[in-house]
């Protein structure tokens, strides 16, 4: 793996105020996410992971500014980021570093500015979510929050990102991601007011809020997540799809990252109702094992030795 000074010289930053934004950027995005950090350094092409990392702190730091806090502090929160964001974008100037970073990835990915405005636009709803009645509600929020946050990241991975084809296989796999999140999150939901998990899917298995709250591991209950699971699982088999339609040096990363959802969905199954009471995760050594496989790709790909 190259160091970071490498990846910043091969991605042509050479300012060294940009270069401190990136590089601290790069430190906050390892924290919070160290396996996709992990994934992005070992895998990617090194000319495009100080993008992607750029990308992926803004949306990270755009949702802990709207997670704090009551509604009404939510929304007021969000409004001053937008704002924020937007004059940023207009001057192409920031006193942040994490908007510094990210003009800097839409000067080389002009194809970001429309992804970032789509996931600002979405994000009131989720500021706004506690719950969803249905399952149809459920899918507005995919489609208003979850794609778009995706999107951040995936339209740097394909030259044809604007393709409805495109969009439709992200649209699958973040479907199937974010039912996967909300099913080995729900405990910590819970204890927040908050369910990701339609109501009229409880109904069907006979099934109520405070059964979850409770932790009960009843049938229904059981069957509950035996459902969640079931809808999950069809979702991240077509996501391979994905893999075909990225850039063929993102296919590695493409491929493992939908490799690593499945060991997290074989996790949660496992876990039943103990899901209740307190997340799952994978097996590190199988998650080891999937970066391992595909950096041997990724570097028969580049020609490394």
């Amino acid at each position: 793996m190259p160091t970071w000074t490498h990846t910043l010289d091969q991605s042509r930053i050479c300012g060294p105020q940009l270069r401190r934004d990136y590089s601290e950027q790069r430190r906050l995005v390892a924290q919070f996410a160290r396996a996709e950090y992990a994934a992005v350094r070992l895998l990617l092409q090194p000319s495009l992971v100080p993008d992607v990392i750029a990308a992926t702190a803004f949306m990270h730091h755009s949702d802990n500014l709207i997670d704090q806090g009551s509604r009404s502090e939510r929304l007021v929160a969000l409004a001053d980021w937008d704002r924020q964001v937007q004059t940023a974008l207009g001057s192409d100037r920031s006193d942040q570093p994490v908007l510094r970073t990210l003009i800097h990835a839409i000067t080389r990915h002009p194809q970001l500015r429309e992804h970032v405005e789509q996931f600002l636009q979405g994000a009131q709803l989720e500021v706004e979510w506690e719950d969803f009645s249905s399952e149809s509600d459920f899918q507005r929020y995919i489609d208003a929050y979850s794609l778009p946050a995706f999107m951040l990241i995936a339209c740097l991975l394909a030259s044809h990102s604007s393709t409805p084809d495109y969009r439709a296989s992200c649209r699958t796999f973040i479907e199937a991601s974010q039912r996967l999140d909300f099913l080995e999150d729900i405990a910590e939901d819970l204890a927040t007011g908050r369910l990701g998990i339609p109501q009229d899917a409880l109904a069907l298995h006979g099934v109520n809020r405070d059964d979850l709250h409770q932790a009960r591991a009843t049938a229904g209950v059981r069957e509950l997540i035996r459902h969640q699971v079931a809808q999950i699982r069809p979702g991240l088999t077509a996501s391979y799809g994905l893999v075909d339609l990225v850039e063929p040096l993102s296919r590695p990363l493409t491929h493992a990252l939908v490799t690593l959802q499945e060991l997290r969905l074989r996790a949660v199954a496992k876990a039943g109702t103990t899901l209740l009471r307190r997340a799952t995760s994978p097996s590190v050594v199988a998650a080891l094992g999937v970066l391992a496989r595909e950096y041997r790709v990724s570097r028969r790909q580049r020609g490394d030795h």
